[in-house]
């Protein structure tokens, strides 16, 4: 092997190590746990090799409960958030002038914290002795019965769940379907508009496939995020998640570690093989439908 052909082998291992040191020996230091059974957090020790982890892990029924909570809050929320997103950025871009201002003002909460806007949430939803909640004010004027969104019955606190993260996601689905919008050959309009071409068809036939890789993109990315959402969920309904029944798989994950439950990395790392497992079985899922159904220029 001669001197040039080394070179971008050079060039790439920084990145490698890096990749290396804290990605590929991390999964594999979190596989072994996994299979480590009756491990002892404080002499490091275990007892013996086996599946035993994973298969308590798929009979607890804290771990069931947050794999429902997970789904409900992906399936819901990534399609809606996408399509609204969508809409809003067709709105936009039938707005030059305003585009700029208009984008920034959606745009504004992404770079806010996201357990500040949590607890925004839990502000305006949560009945105390002294308050209804502002949202509860609003169904009383309109002449509903109040509802305990964040104590109450499980369809409330899920929808207060899926209403934040539909709201913290779509300032970047907008910001990123504005700019493919953006990106579109305006020449391909303006033909469809000379053979009279109505609005209807034109986005279907033009504007859905030319900007299909970012709709891709952000479905792909909203699974991944949806599956990892914890924080959110904790600034919204607290740490205990258990007791509120609105844990995620990520803070199952956390609480083996550092919950009231914690120290049992195994089991701990039994659930993020899991995880891991369904994130990729997801994304090889949409990476094949993708091969029909986006259009790459």
């Amino acid at each position: 092997m001669n001197t040039r052909s080394l070179k971008p082998w050079l060039y790439l291992l920084p990145a490698i190590l890096f990749l290396t040191a804290f990605m590929v020996y991390p999964l594999f230091d979190v596989f072994v746990y996994s299979v480590e059974e009756g491990y002892n957090f404080a002499s490091q020790t275990y007892s013996g090799t086996g599946i035993y982890n994973y298969s308590y892990v798929l009979h607890d029924q804290y771990f069931l409960q947050a794999v429902k909570n997970t789904f409900i809050l992906v399936i819901i929320t990534v399609p809606l958030s996408t399509g609204i997103a969508l809409l809003i950025s067709l709105g936009l871009n039938s707005l030059p002038k305003l585009k700029d201002l208009y984008q920034t003002i959606f745009f504004l909460p992404y770079v806010t914290n996201t357990l500040a806007v949590g607890l925004v949430f839990m502000i305006l939803f949560k009945k105390t002795p002294y308050s209804e909640g502002f949202v509860n004010l609003l169904i009383h004027f309109f002449g509903g019965e109040s509802v305990d969104f964040i104590e109450g019955p499980y369809w409330a606190k899920m929808f207060v769940m899926c209403f934040y993260t539909v709201w913290i996601v779509l300032p970047f689905k907008i910001l990123i379907l504005t700019s493919a919008l953006a990106s579109v050959d305006q020449d391909l309009y303006k033909a469809a508009k000379v053979d009279g071409t109505s609005r209807l068809r034109i986005f279907y036939k033009i504007t859905l496939p030319m900007i299909s890789p970012m709709i891709f993109y952000l479905i792909i990315t909203g699974f991944i995020g949806a599956f990892k959402a914890y924080s959110d969920v904790v600034a919204i309904f607290g740490v205990n998640l258990n007791a509120a029944g609105m844990n995620t798989i990520v803070g199952y994950v956390y609480d083996m570690l550092y919950g009231d439950s914690g120290g049992y990395p195994s089991f701990a790392s039994a659930a993020a093989l899991i995880l891991f497992a369904i994130v990729l079985t997801i994304t090889c899922i949409n990476l094949l439908v993708s091969r029909k159904k986006v259009y790459y220029d």
